[in-house]
């Protein structure tokens, strides 16, 4: 009979116990090396524990000690340490947890993660570093908004303040806490009502005043000045946030601003970064379901016009840049740039040294430079990028027509791909009979993942407007003379003004490369809903 070596067997048995344990692994996959040579240490808070915290807890790992030469990186999706370079004699690792970082000023509204979510830092010159959730990673007070990254390789696991290659990021996103807003204006403009002088309007451009609000805190419901918003953004999806594209969407394996230009439903090219083309010529159904299917566990979609505007109202606010959001002239539709000179001249369609732009260094910058910097919302790297000029952005805003129904698009020589009436049957010399469009694809049945926008037939019933959408709010409006064109903008930075009627019914935001003063986070203009050359889109991530 064999001798029984009773201190192996014993520690057999603890392990055993300790990995079936709810609160230590809560049943989740082990993705480690072999425990029956690893010795775990815990404490919380500084506190000796005998047992790992719950994923719920509140808690995060501030620190992993191995001996031997090991590394220990916790695995938050599976909560489970994962051990490097263990030797075949026993390793022992200390985990100490601290309580996640919170700021108080956000009223609960911190950033949400879940799996596949990577909290990360951003250094000045564009290094982006996993963060750790026990420590100060942002800091809305500062202006440090919480940035977040979705990996090519998800396999790999980066430890706490480890460099995490370009190469390996998919996708950026900056977190937008759910807030109430002053209304400071109720948008309640029939028609253009700006007084012009000097062909320009004064302007009434202030600060937002902000509070952050948990979604657990009744919302607010005002509708006149001086009174609170819950900002619908946040109310539709019933979210403490949401995760909103850094920059345009890209179109991955693009070499060029010409080979990113598709019309199709291809959510597996889906990057969100710097440096690369923007994803253009797509209709909006085929932007809405390649948003729409890029990440569901997380609920992505593409960006609605009341998201563009919750975005916009907090850069405005104390907590953002609240100044002009620097334009992206590169000329190449690349992502994070930002003109040398802050445009003095309005769309001219010529590059004139009051509105330059192009691709050389003398012109643009990168996002990750101080000239880089002013084209974010928040005046450092840590903000949302290309919410002025690059492409034109569509956002789900939407006019319905005079039965309520959404309209699809001018025609059916142009139209967003979505099934619909449509503004204009026989524009454009279109003889095909056809007033609406039944080959399509639907509109979602879900009508949260879009913004919807009564009947008119002018561009200037700029009451339509929703509170919080950053249009109407925007007024007093007028009409300048460029180039022998009328130009409607508005009293926020001379940013274009056309709302959406029944020839053009979708919003686009944010003006092109080439539109100087005319472009801006504060821009809104109107358009078919078909694909065309500078038209791009952004998605937002709400869970």
């Amino acid at each position: 009979m064999k001798k029984v070596n009773y201190f192996i067997l014993c520690s057999f048995l603890f392990w055993v116990f300790l990995l079936s344990s709810s609160s230590f692994f809560l049943n989740e996959t082990i993705r480690t090396s072999p425990f029956e040579n690893t010795e775990l240490a815990v404490t919380v808070d500084g506190v000796a524990k005998t047992t790992i915290p719950d994923k719920s807890s509140g808690k995060a790992v501030s620190s992993i000690v191995c001996d031997k030469g090991a590394t220990g990186v916790w695995n938050y999706d599976h909560w489970t340490i994962n051990i490097k370079n263990m030797t075949s004699t026993r390793t022992r690792c200390q985990i100490n947890f601290v309580s996640k970082y919170n700021e108080p000023l956000l009223n609960g509204t911190d950033p949400v993660l879940s799996e596949g979510l990577i909290p990360v830092t951003i250094d000045n010159n564009g290094i982006v570093k996993k963060a750790s959730l026990g420590s100060k990673w942002y800091s809305y007070q500062e202006k440090q908004w919480a940035n977040a990254i979705i990996l090519n390789d998800a396999s790999i696991v980066y430890a706490d303040g480890e460099t995490i290659p370009e190469s390996n990021i998919e996708s950026y996103f900056v977190w937008i806490p759910r807030y109430r807003y002053k209304i400071f204006n109720d948008g309640n403009y029939p028609t253009q009502t700006g007084t012009l002088t000097n062909n320009t309007l004064p302007s009434k451009a202030q600060e937002i005043e902000v509070v952050f609000e948990n979604k657990n805190t009744s919302a607010s419901n005002g509708s006149t000045v001086g009174s609170f918003l819950t900002h619908p953004a946040f109310t539709s999806f019933n979210t403490n946030g949401m995760w909103v594209g850094k920059f345009e969407t890209g179109y991955k394996g693009s070499t060029d601003m010409n080979s990113a230009r598709k019309n199709v439903v291809e959510p597996g090219s889906v990057q969100i970064k710097p440096n690369v083309n923007s994803w253009r010529s797509i209709q909006v159904a085929n932007a809405f379901y390649t948003s729409y299917d890029y990440k569901r566990n997380y609920n992505s979609h593409m960006m609605k016009n009341t998201e563009w505007g919750a975005v916009s109202y907090l850069q405005h606010s104390k907590y953002g840049s609240m100044s002009s959001v620097r334009i992206n002239n590169n000329s190449n539709f690349v992502t994070g740039y930002a003109s040398v000179k802050e445009p003095t001249c309005g769309y001219t369609n010529t590059n004139e040294e009051c509105n330059k732009y192009g691709t050389e260094s003398s012109v643009t910058k990168a996002y990750n430079t101080s000239t880089g910097y002013l084209a974010s919302t928040t005046g450092n790297i840590s903000g949302v990028y290309d919410m002025s000029g690059g492409s034109w952005e569509y956002v789900m805003g939407i006019m319905l027509d005079k039965n309520g129904k959404p309209i699809s698009g001018r025609n059916s020589l142009y139209h967003s791909g979505f099934n619909g009436t449509f503004g204009c049957p026989t524009c454009d010399s279109d003889n095909s009979g056809l007033t609406e469009l039944t080959t399509g694809v639907n509109f979602p049945s879900d009508t949260r993942y879009y913004d919807t926008y009564a009947y008119a037939e002018n561009d200037e019933t700029y009451n339509r407007r929703i509170l919080g959408d950053a249009t109407g709010e925007m007024g007093p409006f007028a009409t300048v003379v460029i180039n022998n064109k009328n130009r409607k903008i508005s009293s926020w930075y001379a940013d274009e003004g056309w709302f959406i009627y029944h020839h053009q019914s979708w919003f686009v935001r944010g003006g092109n490369m080439f539109h100087g003063t005319k472009s801006g986070n504060f821009e809104f203009a109107c358009s078919y809903g078909a694909g065309w050359s500078d038209g791009g889109f952004r998605i937002v991530l709400s869970f």
